[in-house]
């Protein structure tokens, strides 16, 4: 019981978290400010937490999505940088 507890709590951290990130990362890329290093570094964030909410979760395709958008933040952040 315990476990669920702090399941469902590392769920909701991760969730929330990861979510706040990807709509800082949007705005960013989308605003052309030049904070394309910020934006995609914080959507490999955002991607990681997503796949530990997925992993936890045993949500496997979310999970496997999130390499692909972090795959795509490690090619920003090359590219841009």
């Amino acid at each position: 019981m315990k476990w669920n507890i702090n399941k469902q709590k590392a769920v909701t951290v991760f969730e929330v978290s990861g979510s706040l990130l990807a709509m800082v990362y949007a705005l960013l890329i989308a605003s052309n400010t030049g904070n394309e290093i910020l934006g995609f570094s914080l959507l490999l964030l955002s991607a990681l937490l997503f796949a530990a909410w997925g992993f936890i979760d045993k949500r496997w395709a979310f999970f496997t999505l999130q390499f692909f958008y972090a795959a795509s933040a490690i090619i920003g952040l090359v590219r841009w940088g």
